[in-house]
């Protein structure tokens, strides 16, 4: 842990000297005496202390300074460490001076000229000074701290991230912290960029691209080899469970992430029937461990990368990246998943990340403490977001299209939500609109069949509606069905003829695609089981056809 700072400032040398001496011999071995000889430069080294996360316990700080007072000073270096102990070094002629600043900089203390000997005249002062500031320090973060608007769509995107990345991170909400606005004014161009990510070990970024918020976490965004024996698109559950058979059985093999891991299932709040935790686990704490197995075994993850096409140079199959790049394989395996289907409805669009949310967004659930949440949704992720909301808001409301939860929810889910009293279903419901200037306030509903039009304030709706397979990167080179999922194994044999194009001497394994090399397992295959267990089952699974195929190249 950093050792709190004292900062000295005077433009005199000798006497700059002789502070820091004595601020050394008396508290070296508690606080960090930095010495700066200008206004200025004080300033540089307050921003830089504050960027980094350095408490500042006392400011000890010379009246007379060319281009900058001492008071001067401290009325800016206050705004960045509002709680630091303030003291003017002042000659006996400027002693109506410091007086003044006890009021306009809110000055703790004066001291004149010269302090000898400071056993007397100093060290009374500062320990009296410096025990009352440590009597009211909290314990200090020491990590990454994100500061932005609790309603912006950018500084949401970025909180999200470190959440499902189960990074820790400190929310600093520039509407309602002055240090922290003040701190991140001169960094965010006079606040038009924003969130600003201050890191302790070095320069903050301002308004970053997650790529380049996952490089500068030390996140791998790159492949380290030329050529893999397994690619594998997507790291939800299947993917996850492939790369751990893959690389624990010695095969080369590579996830290529576009968001984070674990997919639908990561942003899930509580799994309760997932086989082995019968307690229930949290979906990003279940990709948190698949992560960490399958890089025990050597598999490579790339984060915030995307897969845009994928083409076939036998004995080859090549991946073009979302920066360009190719990654080259003998197999590639399809474990994209769903995305979620977009809220059709008149304002949603305008309001994404400022009120309104795709999924479980579980970063956000300790601003909306206390506040009306919305859930638009009846399957089982609107049940287990519901319920997560529920230990926070003070009130519940799920929208659910269809007339009943039983048709689309598991039964153990239902009977806890009707259990649980914050939360109120209304089924039959559709949204048709919201309305808000520059947040969510409300939502415009109707139901039975469109005869009953209200409108409902909410400070939030998170969306569960549905979704469809993602597999455009292999549009047009797999055979996909009328929906858009990968057709595989059995289903590709139409009336027992292999597919066209096919030109091996065998039918396509089960989980292969028209394309012999390309398999899909998991939610974007047609037939996949659309459970948690089901596609971590699948992916597992091709991983021995996998091995078959590669034995035949």
């Amino acid at each position: 842990m950093a050792k709190p700072v004292i900062l000295a400032v005077d433009d005199e040398p000798d006497v700059l000297a002789a502070v820091e001496r004595d601020l050394k011999q008396r508290y070296r071995h508690d606080y960090r005496v930095v010495a700066a000889t200008s206004g200025s430069d004080a300033l540089d080294a307050t921003n830089r202390l504050a960027q980094r996360g350095v408490p500042l316990a006392l400011f000890l700080v010379d009246e007379r300074m060319p281009g900058m007072t001492g008071s001067d000073f401290l009325l800016q270096a206050a705004q960045l460490f509002p709680e630091a102990r303030r003291v003017l070094l002042t000659a006996y002629a400027d002693t109506d001076v410091a007086i003044a600043a006890i009021n306009n900089v809110k000055l703790d203390h004066y001291l004149l000229k010269p302090w000898e000997p400071p056993s007397e005249r100093l060290y009374p002062v500062l320990d009296d000074l410096l025990a009352d500031w440590q009597a009211r320090q909290r314990p200090r973060f020491e990590g990454i701290r994100v500061a932005g608007t609790a309603l912006s769509p950018a500084s949401y995107e970025v909180r999200d991230f470190l959440s499902r990345n189960q990074i820790p991170y400190q929310w600093l909400d520039i509407e309602t912290d002055s240090a922290a606005r003040a701190l991140v004014v001169p960094l965010s161009n006079e606040l038009a960029h924003l969130p600003v990510v201050l890191f302790p070990d070095g320069p903050a970024l301002v308004q970053p691209s997650l790529r380049e918020l996952a490089e500068r976490l030390g996140m791998q965004t790159r492949p380290r080899r030329p050529f893999y024996d397994l690619l594998i698109i997507g790291a939800g559950p299947a993917g996850l469970a492939a790369a751990v058979y893959a690389a624990s059985e010695g095969l080369r093999t590579v996830l290529v992430e576009r968001d984070v891991p674990g997919g639908q299932a990561g942003t899930s709040s509580q799994i309760e029937n997932y086989l082995g935790f019968p307690g229930g686990i949290t979906g990003s704490d279940l990709a948190r461990r698949a992560v960490a197995q399958a890089r025990r075994f050597g598999a490579e993850l790339l984060t915030t990368q995307e897969v845009v096409q994928v083409r076939r140079e036998d004995p080859y199959r090549i991946a073009t990246l979302s920066d360009g790049s190719e990654l080259a394989s003998y197999t590639v395996l399809v474990t994209t998943g769903m995305e979620v289907r977009r809220l059709e409805a008149p304002g949603v669009d305008a309001l994404v990340g400022a009120g309104i949310y795709y999924g479980a967004a579980l970063s956000e659930a300790a601003i909306y403490r206390g506040q009306h949440v919305a859930i638009v949704g009846g399957a089982n992720s609107a049940g287990q977001g519901a319920l997560f909301f529920a230990r926070y808001a003070r009130r519940v409301t799920m929208l659910v299209r269809g007339q009943s939860l039983e048709a689309s929810m598991s039964s153990y889910l239902v009977d806890r939500l009707r259990e649980t009293p914050n939360v109120e279903i209304r089924t039959g419901t559709v949204v048709s609109g919201v309305r808000g200037s520059g947040r969510l306030e409300a939502i415009q509903t109707e139901s039975d069949g469109g005869a009953v039009r209200s409108e409902l304030e909410a400070d939030a709706m998170f969306i569960f509606i549905g979704q469809a397979p993602r597999t455009s990167m292999v549009a047009g080179l797999v055979e996909l069905d009328a929906n858009g999922f990968v057709v595989t194994g059995p289903d590709l044999l139409a009336g027992g003829r292999r597919p066209p194009g096919w030109n091996l001497e065998r039918d396509p394994y089960f989980y292969e695609t028209s394309v012999p090399g390309i398999f899909a397992a998991g939610d974007a295959r047609h037939g996949s089981g659309k459970r948690v267990a089901a596609a971590a089952g699948e992916g597992a699974a091709t991983v021995g056809m996998v091995h078959q195929y590669l034995q035949a190249v």
